[in-house]
């Protein structure tokens, strides 16, 4: 679509948008050219996501303000908008990796997956055992609604990241010195993202302590409103130090200042939290380098206080160590607003180079017109080309016309020729369709083979400590799979005996085990009859103890769902 080595970088953020025009080559850095940024309008009760008319209106002012021209566009969305999870998967095939990870796609976030446009990015190695891997998922209408903004504005993006990733990118690139575990902090106006950078880790979270809080509380204290407060902040706001350092002499200022670091507490123990969760959940270490960014980071004294609290240097992220500012940029004001510069300069890493995160939640049907819109120069030159041969062809044939009569032999020859060749074509279009017959028949035969560990993952999720299974039987079963399942198992009684004490033996340990089975979706919890009749798909057919007192047996029987 495009031929320049130019790419614009689009960070949409909850009050404000970044573009940045930047010049790439293969192998090198990308040169930081031109940028702008415009505010989106919102206030302080939004829903952290821009409208399309604010988004379209302000790229088209950023675009004119700054003359920066159309180029492939690579786009950042908020953290607040997407759905991070963080899984671990056993080892496996490579061919079976792809299909365990959408399958926790599904059981993990809490949307239709058919709804969603998402991607996953595996993060360290398997040495010992384990994969860890990341979903990343935003609802597809949201994603739309952003591109179709962006589309209207004259762009359109050949990738969508995440701002937590891009970010992540460009603390990687930029600082290759980090050893032990670092901790980004990007605190904006709705939201304040959390990134944990370790050798093989990766982890984010998403606080909604930023600085509209901080707004809101001046706004409080003082009895005015959220614009009134945004200026004061601006005007006099830092983060008090506390104790005999915390008055300036200045009555509104020391005021405003006690009242930013109450906020900021507020968002440390946030982040303490997280860094519990972190180390907890994810076998992190505690962080000892720490990186500010974000429009509301840099707010006087906001490095000091996390410097301090979380006994860590803190220090503000410079995009441009090592990523080169074109001559015509001003390199003072690249340094006053380096804080909102670090994901279009994440944004840009992705293209030619090889990134940590490669993140993209390009809609399906954006990305199909894209591929389209790139074979659009062969269409022409393939239709140029059928023109060119029609008119050689007429020219041809008006030269040659006293020539026909005895050319007559050579045609009916190659109309011969033709005719074999559509004999051969309609061989190999019916070959085709019985070849595509038997793909279908192989896809279910495929899905027929996966619905036996789709069985066995389910009742191994149900069965509660001191249960086990010994047998697990097909039942009905026919050509597209089996119909029923006879689950053989036994437990512990004192066990069982301890579960159903603590479920104030409402139900056995093996009803309870029959209720788990009838939620899992491979299992039909209801059977309903021809006359309308309905009786449990999952149903106790045997439950008794043995002979020595010690062990409960018990058979379920259960009626497997359709395969999809």
């Amino acid at each position: 679509m495009f031929s320049s080595n130019r790419i614009l970088a689009l960070n949409v953020g909850a009050s404000k948008i970044m573009l940045a025009e930047f010049s790439v080559s293969g192998g090198r850095p990308p040169t930081l050219l031109n940028y702008g940024t415009a505010e989106l309008g919102t206030g302080a009760d939004g829903d952290g996501s821009a409208s399309s008319a604010f988004l379209v209106a302000a790229l088209k002012d950023v675009m004119i303000n700054t003359g920066i021209r159309p180029a492939p566009l690579l786009m950042s969305i908020s953290g607040q908008v997407v759905f991070p999870r963080f899984i671990k998967l056993p080892p496996v095939a490579k061919e079976k990796l792809q299909q365990m990870i959408q399958y926790e796609a599904e059981q993990n976030v809490p949307f239709p997956i058919a709804d969603l446009v998402w991607d996953y990015q595996l993060i360290g190695d398997a040495t010992e055992g384990e994969q860890n891997a990341m979903i990343v998922a935003a609802k597809n209408d949201n994603i739309a609604e952003v591109a179709s903004a962006v589309a209207a504005a004259g762009l359109e993006p050949v990738l969508i990241d995440v701002a937590p990733m891009a970010l992540y990118n460009c603390v990687r690139y930029n600082y290759n010195d980090i050893d032990g575990c670092a901790l980004l902090i990007d605190i904006g106006a709705r939201s304040t993202n959390l990134v944990f950078m370790e050798e093989g880790k990766f982890f984010s979270r998403c606080i909604p302590v930023a600085g509209n809080a901080i707004t809101q509380e001046l706004a409080k204290s003082f009895q005015t409103d959220f614009r009134a407060a945004e200026a004061l902040k601006q005007e006099c706001a830092f983060v008090a130090l506390g104790g005999v350092y915390a008055a300036i002499g200045d009555e509104r200022a020391d005021r405003a200042s006690k009242t930013v670091r109450n906020v900021v507490t507020r968002l440390h123990a946030e982040i303490s939290r997280s860094i519990n969760f972190y180390r907890s959940q994810q076998d992190g270490s505690v962080p000892t380098r720490v990186f500010l960014t974000g429009g509301s980071g840099v707010i006087p004294h906001m490095d000091t206080f996390f410097s301090d609290k979380l006994q860590a240097p803190t220090e503000y992220l410079n995009p441009f160590r090592t990523v080169p500012v074109g001559p015509k940029i001003d390199y003072e004001q690249v340094g006053r607003d380096a804080f909102m510069l670090g994901e279009v300069v994440g944004l840009a890493l992705r293209r030619g180079l090889s990134c940590p995160l490669e993140i993209s939640l390009l809609p399906a049907a954006l990305a199909r017109r894209q591929t389209f819109r790139k074979r659009i120069p062969y269409f022409v030159l393939a239709a140029a080309g059928l023109m060119m041969t029609a008119g050689i062809w007429t020219l041809y044939t008006r030269q040659t016309l006293r020539l026909f009569e005895r050319q007559t032999d050579g045609v009916k020859e190659r109309l011969a020729v033709l005719q074999r060749d559509k004999q051969v074509l309609a061989t190999a279009q019916r070959r085709f369709k019985e070849s595509e017959a038997s793909a279908d028949e192989m896809r279910q035969r495929i899905a027929s083979r996966t619905q036996a560990v789709r069985i066995v993952d389910a009742i191994r999720e149900c069965l509660y400590p001191g249960m086990w299974v010994t047998a697990i039987e097909p039942l009905g079963e026919s050509a597209d799979g089996m119909e029923r399942v006879k689950i053989t198992g036994c437990g512990w009684i004192d066990r069982l005996s301890e579960l159903e004490a603590a479920n104030q033996n409402r139900a056995t340990a093996v009803e309870m085990l029959r209720d788990q089975l009838k939620q899992r979706r491979v299992f039909q919890a209801e059977i309903v009859s021809q006359d309308g009749s309905k009786r449990d798909g999952v149903r106790i057919e045997r439950e008794r103890e043995e002979a020595d007192g010690a062990i409960r047996g018990f058979v379920i029987e259960a009626q497997l769902a359709p395969i999809t």
